[in-house]
């Protein structure tokens, strides 16, 4: 049977470094301190060279310790442009899976595509035992996420999801402050965005192949989505409104505002979800009806059982749109709650207190802690950071390095292990929004929503017990050539 090749080259360079290691000179001493030998080098690519995959390449690459080799865009005269200068001797490929098949010596990949590619191209990348770095959401569907969780620890890939804050050392203060159960015991977390800044909740533009422009491959871009001509105004970013690519708000910052509690807590799957979204009325008594796309505002309720640092069990609430929660009366009325503006944050409560967190992403966390006594305990208003994004791509480079399973590994705040779990209940809210937008015609002669109810969840069987119609959002179909 022939080996992968990765494997066999990494556990080459491993095996024949202990066999002579008596006779190796240090290589400081031959290529002077820092100094990183061509076989200890990683060779890395990137799926989404643009946008948010121009730095997550750029920073896997850890300042050029490692090589990236290949590059893979479906529009490189747009923001691509900037990693073709960045790395000018990588190959470029439109498509992933041309680049994967042809290019032998890949180790690692960046993925940073819409939404809607994250899942096949990892799964591909994986299958040829490539270690994958995949973008938040981890994938555009609850039943994705579990494959991926489960392909990473049957094919022994180390990954690792684009939620960077995780890495944050600062989410240490907030897991001490729950495990000292100062709170007492936490029964609700507020959980808020001012999300979508993007155009979203109105009808999918109309296709416009003349449009198109020049360079950029809408095909490919398609992926796994059903084949429509040349829609404009979706590429590079306003994608996110549409169910087909994007994931919303929540797909958005979910995995960053949503990661908070949800590790801090040891929060599993949520035991049922329930939502309502606001409407836009074109014309009097008849609201809008866009069911392809995301809402311009949605109210999620997730529900999940007492955990050992919880103690209780915990109601979860999400709000986009602008929306947010009221101001609770322990924290100070002129006080933001979460980040500046109160535009984004998290609000951990328990008997004795609340924790307050901003977004997190690249923004300062700025972790409050308020008790009913009045003691106050504080993070940092500014984060000094001595890498990009907390170092999240490079210790995953060096958990590549290291192996499956290594402590490096164990060590990832992110690996799927963690993230497909977290991205399954991020995606339980959009699960409910699609189901809350499910409508037929009833014996009246009349258009009925007949899903409005709470959806009760089997997270380990992935299903709706208690609406069959619910479970279709659980999946999609994929367009021929693209299936998982």
């Amino acid at each position: 049977m022939k080996k992968n090749n990765n494997s066999s080259r990494r556990s080459f360079l491993k095996k024949g470094a202990m066999a002579s290691s008596i006779f190796i000179v240090p290589r400081h001493v031959l290529g002077g301190i820092g100094y990183t030998a061509p076989s200890d080098r990683l060779n890395l690519a990137a799926i989404g060279a643009g946008g948010k995959g121009k730095s997550d390449i750029l920073n896997a690459s850890v300042g050029g310790r490692e090589r990236v080799v290949a590059l893979c865009d479906v529009d490189f005269s747009g923001t691509a442009k900037a990693s073709i200068e960045n790395f000018p001797k990588a190959k470029l490929y439109e498509d992933y899976r041309k680049m994967l098949d042809k290019e032998k010596d890949i180790d690692a990949v960046t993925i940073s595509t819409p939404d809607h590619v994250h899942g096949p191209a990892a799964a591909y990348a994986m299958n040829k035992g490539i270690h994958v770095y995949v973008q938040k959401p981890l994938t555009h569907n609850i039943k994705e996420a579990r494959m991926l969780t489960e392909l990473a620890r049957e094919k022994k890939i180390v990954s690792q999801m684009g939620n960077q804050g995780g890495s944050n050392p600062l989410l240490d203060m907030v897991q001490k402050w729950v495990d000292s159960e100062v709170l007492g015991a936490i029964s609700k977390v507020e959980v808020w965005t001012n999300r979508p800044v993007w155009p979203q909740g109105y009808a999918m533009p109309q296709p416009d192949a003349s449009l198109k422009p020049k360079d950029f491959n809408w095909d490919l871009w398609l992926g796994p989505a059903e084949f429509k001509p040349f829609t404009p105004n979706l590429h590079p970013f306003n994608w996110r409104g549409w169910w087909d690519y994007g994931t919303g708000a929540l797909g958005d910052v979910g995995c960053h505002l949503i990661d908070i509690p949800f590790r801090t807590l040891g929060l599993k799957y949520p035991t049922d979800a329930e939502c309502s979204v606001g409407t836009i009325f074109s014309q009097m008594w008849t609201a809008d009806y866009h069911p392809e796309g995301c809402p311009a505002s949605s109210f999620i309720t997730l529900n999940f059982n007492q955990t050992d640092k919880s103690k209780s069990p915990i109601q979860m609430t999400w709000s986009d749109g602008g929306i947010r929660p009221s101001h609770p009366k322990i924290i100070p009325a002129d006080s933001d709650i979460g980040g500046p503006g109160s535009n984004n944050g998290v609000l951990i409560i328990g008997e004795n207190g609340i924790i307050s967190t901003n977004i997190n992403d690249s923004s300062p966390l700025t972790p409050k802690l308020y008790l009913n006594d009045g003691s106050t305990e504080f993070g940092p208003e500014i984060e000094e950071n001595e890498e990009p994004e907390y170092g999240h791509q490079r210790k995953w480079v060096d958990a590549c390095k290291a192996g499956f399973n290594s402590p490096e590994h164990q060590a990832l705040t992110s690996s799927f292990d963690y993230a497909g779990p977290m991205t399954e209940t991020v995606l339980m809210g959009n699960l409910a929004i699609r189901s809350y937008m499910l409508r037929r015609e009833n014996e009246e002669e009349k258009m009925e929503f007949f899903a409005r109810k709470k959806l009760l969840w089997d997270g380990e069987n992935m299903k709706i017990t208690n609406l069959e119609e619910a479970n279709q959002f659980v999946t999609r179909t994929y367009r021929k050539g693209w299936e998982m």
